[in-house]
């Protein structure tokens, strides 16, 4: 089959996940033609679905919050329900510990700050002093008075507010490995206040959390495929870019192991490591590829255990303290019953684990937890190893921004300057700009 001319007019969109996805349906919804290529055989990048027995799963369990909107705007373009692929619940993180007491903080259905308050009035497992200044701390936030003239650690900023150890360990910790896949003492303090900022000072509903009831193929890359070709776009699946065109005028197509696609516009939306290898060769962007090259890459691994269907958690997502695992997610709501998974943020002793003892180890940890649950019927590790970059001490000054040197260039990808961590909503807010610029339209945050 011949392969498909793009036209004159045409913009290429080089990598079929989540931001790339954002790229193509704001382009396509704008009556642009589009050819979005990816090197896989199904689109979704890093949240894609790979099978376990004769289940889909997600290629590692993503946590979404209601503070995703430019995520939830790009659902509605291409046909998604938000209500309907969604359980949406208030804030509840319950933090199990093996040793440690346990933590609960569970926000309530009313008006932001009161959700907040309510939050933290009801909240349980802390000391009273921890407690104030845990609220203390919350105040702040709100009113806005927390300014940094510099960036400094996330754990510094906390121990400069005052707060104690256990609500450290116990809340701090655990929710920016969450959002940002870096420790708190490498954490970007900046990057960690606008997570906090977003999620708790805006919307109440921004920090409820969004469990998705299917896989992530169904919920955003197989509507957007549709949406995208039935609006004359092509999309091609198992083609990998090798090298960006690019002479004195800019930037006119990309290479594949196939041939050449020739485009004026071309939208990079590649993992870092790779759009450092497109870029390297070219001097006017060789200053882009040694800025990413000071990426640090973070992996995230995530643990199945398939236990039997009457399994399960008393609620959809629990925080796990003491232990390898990091937080517990209930599959059931996504259709598979008795099945768990157990994600682990960032570096650490199971790294150096095989596949077949970390399941065991992770399945002794849910067994004290759980002592009357039975063993599990069968374990899948998925190991991404470089899953996230990791949002360091001035992360800010090696994140590209979208527009580049060379004409007819874009960048997209979570690394890119939107000022969020590496999560899906940076992903598609780094997409949606990328378009806009196209577009010649303003692209704010």
């Amino acid at each position: 089959m011949a392969e498909p001319t793009p036209k004159p007019d045409n913009v290429l969109v080089v990598g079929g996940g989540w931001a790339g996805i954002a790229a193509a349906v704001e382009l396509t919804q704008n009556g642009i033609p589009v050819t979005l290529l990816e090197a896989a055989r199904q689109l979704g990048g890093r949240a894609r679905c790979i099978a376990f027995g004769d289940q889909r799963i997600d290629n590692g369990q993503h946590l979404m919050i209601g503070a995703y909107q430019a995520m939830l705007h790009l659902m509605i373009t291409v046909g998604v329900d938000p209500e309907t692929a969604f359980l949406r619940q208030p804030l509840d993180l319950h933090m199990r510990g093996l040793r440690q007491p346990e933590l609960r903080m569970r926000a309530r259905k009313l008006p932001a700050p009161l959700h907040l308050a309510w939050a933290l009035a009801t909240l349980r497992g802390l000391p009273p002093r921890e407690r104030l200044q845990l609220l203390r701390f919350s105040v702040r936030l709100l009113r806005g008075k927390i300014v940094l003239e510099h960036d400094i650690t996330a754990q510094a900023l906390l121990l400069g507010e005052r707060q104690g150890a256990r609500v450290i360990r116990a809340l701090w910790e655990p929710l920016c490995l969450a959002s940002m896949n870096t420790p708190l003492a490498e954490a970007s303090a900046h990057v960690f206040l606008e997570v906090l900022r977003r999620t708790f000072t805006t919307e109440a509903n921004y920090s409820d959390l969004l469990i998705p009831k299917n896989d992530l193929g169904v919920l955003l890359p197989e509507p957007a495929l549709d949406f995208i070709e039935r609006r004359g776009g092509t999309v091609l699946l198992n083609h990998r870019v090798e090298h960006l065109l690019v002479d004195d005028e800019g930037c006119r197509g990309v290479t594949w192991r196939g041939g050449e696609l020739t485009g004026r516009r071309v939208v990079l939306a590649v993992h870092p490591v790779m759009c450092r290898r497109l870029l390297a060769p070219h001097p006017a962007l060789a200053g882009i590829a040694a800025e990413l090259a000071q990426l640090r890459q973070e992996p995230i691994t995530t643990v199945y255990l398939r236990y039997p269907e009457h399994v399960a958690l008393d609620s959809a997502l629990q925080g796990l303290q003491d232990g390898i695992g990091q937080w517990i997610f209930d599959r059931r709501i996504a259709g598979h019953p008795g099945l768990i998974a157990v994600v682990i943020s960032g570096r650490g002793e199971h790294l150096d684990l095989d596949n077949t003892i970390l399941g065991e180890k992770i399945g002794a940890e849910l067994a004290k937890l759980h002592p009357d649950w039975p063993a599990p019927l069968a374990t899948r590790v998925i190991r991404e190893k470089r899953a996230t970059f990791a949002a360091t001490v001035d992360v800010a000054r090696h994140r590209p921004a979208t527009i580049t040197p060379i004409p007819g260039l874009w960048l997209a990808g979570d690394f890119t300057a939107t000022g969020l961590p590496a999560t899906l909503e940076s992903a598609v807010l780094s997409g949606q700009r990328a378009a806009k610029a196209i577009l010649g339209e303003p692209a704010a945050l």
